[in-house]
């Protein structure tokens, strides 16, 4: 299982450069999606709540880096864990969620 912490999302996301951009996998509910939302320059930001996940599986593509974000890090790490016993390599869980980019990162970013 492969952690980042916010701080270092950016130094990640430099070191996965490739064919295909990386993708910010956002597995919160819409509202909260629509409360408080990260776009992360160079990534495709995909949004499938975490329990579409299983159901959804095929609109990731296993060959590119993917990130997971949530709240405060706890659903995009079971989801991060799930993707890796489906078999995806590149997965990464951002710590913290969007509660700590907001707090460490970017304070324009809505706590909520």
């Amino acid at each position: 299982m492969q952690q980042v912490r916010v701080r270092d999302v950016h130094a990640l996301l430099g070191s996965l450069a490739g064919d295909k951009p990386p993708v910010l996998l956002d597995v919160r509910e819409p509202w909260e999606v629509q409360t408080a939302s990260l776009s992360l320059p160079g990534t495709q930001l995909v949004c499938i709540p975490m329990q579409e996940i299983p159901a959804r599986l095929q609109e990731l593509d296993p060959s590119q880096p993917i990130l997971g974000l949530c709240h405060h890090g706890a659903r995009s790490l079971q989801v991060v864990a799930f993707l890796e016993r489906q078999g995806y390599e590149k997965v990464y869980n951002i710590a913290g969620g969007i509660d700590a980019w907001a707090r460490e990162v970017d304070a324009s970013v809505p706590l909520y």
